[in-house]
C-alpha cells in the first residue's frame, strides 16, 4: 500500500462500511480484509487483477460491494465462485464464513496463482482454487450456491455452472443494472425466483443480486 495514511484511510473506509451493514465481523476478519487487499494492490501493479488502481476506491468497489451481499449466503454449506478473477466475492465470502467451503475457479492462470497466494498468507483452509473453464469442472461434490461477480450473461452462468448446482440449490449472480434481456432469454428449466436491490455504502451505482433455480 502506498502509505500509512493511505492505509489508515482504507481501514477507516472500510470498517464504517462493516458498520453501516451491521455486519458482525471479528478483528481478525477485519484484518484478513485488509490483508487481502494489500495483495491485491501489490500483485495488481504486475498482473493486472483489476482495473480499480485506487485504493480507496478497491475498497468501495470491491471490498464492500463484495460485503453488501455476503448476508444472503449465510445458510450455504458449500459455495462455487465462477470467474473468480482476483477473488471477488470468493475470497470475501470464505473470510466472512470460515466454516463454509469455497471453491474459485477461473481460467487464467495468473488469476489463480494470486488466489492460491491469498489462500497461503491468510490461513483461509476453506478455500480450493481451480484453473479452467467451469464448464469442463468435474469430480468435485456439488455446490449448494454456485455465484458470479460480473462474469458473463444469465445464459452462460447457468449453462456452464448448472451442472455443479445440487438438488435445491441456487445459484445468486452479483450484477450492476438489472438485466432485464437477459432474464428473459434464459434458457428452458431456468428462472428468476428473487430480485433484490443492495445498496453499497458509498456508491450511488446500481447493485441487483439475482436468485437462479431450476423450474
Amino acid at each position: 500500500m502506498a502509505g500509512v495514511n493511505e492505509k489508515d484511510e482504507c481501514r477507516r473506509l472500510l470498517l464504517d462500511g462493516i458498520a453501516a451493514l451491521q455486519l458482525d465481523l471479528s478483528q481478525q476478519q477485519c484484518d484478513q480484509l485488509i490483508a487481502y487487499l494489500d495483495l491485491l494492490i501489490k500483485w495488481n501493479s504486475v498482473y493486472n487483477l483489476t482495473s480499480i488502481r485506487n485504493p480507496r476506491d478497491m475498497v468501495k468497489q470491491h471490498l464492500l460491494d463484495s460485503l453488501t451481499a455476503v448476508s444472503v449466503f449465510n445458510q450455504a454449506k458449500s459455495i462455487l465462485d465462477v470467474g473468480s478473477g482476483g477473488g471477488l466475492p470468493g475470497i470475501v465470502l470464505a473470510i466472512v464464513y470460515p466454516t463454509t467451503k469455497v471453491a474459485l475457479i477461473d481460467t487464467v492462470n495468473k488469476k489463480t496463482a494470486f488466489l492460491r497466494q491469498v489462500k497461503a498468507e491468510l490461513g483461509l483452509k476453506n478455500v480450493t482454487v481451480h484453473t479452467g473453464r467451469v464448464e469442463q469442472l468435474s469430480d468435485v461434490e456439488l455446490f449448494d450456491v454456485i455465484t458470479s461477480r460480473a462474469f458473463s450473461e444469465l445464459v452462460n452462468f447457468v449453462s456452464w455452472a448448472g451442472h455443479l448446482l445440487a438438488p435445491n440449490g441456487v445459484m445468486i449472480a452479483l450484477k450492476g443494472q438489472l438485466p432485464e434481456h437477459e432474464i428473459e432469454v434464459l434458457p428452458a428449466g431456468w428462472k428468476v425466483n428473487e430480485i433484490r436491490e443492495i445498496h453499497v455504502p458509498g456508491l450511488e451505482a446500481q447493485r441487483h443480486l439475482l436468485w437462479l433455480v431450476r423450474s
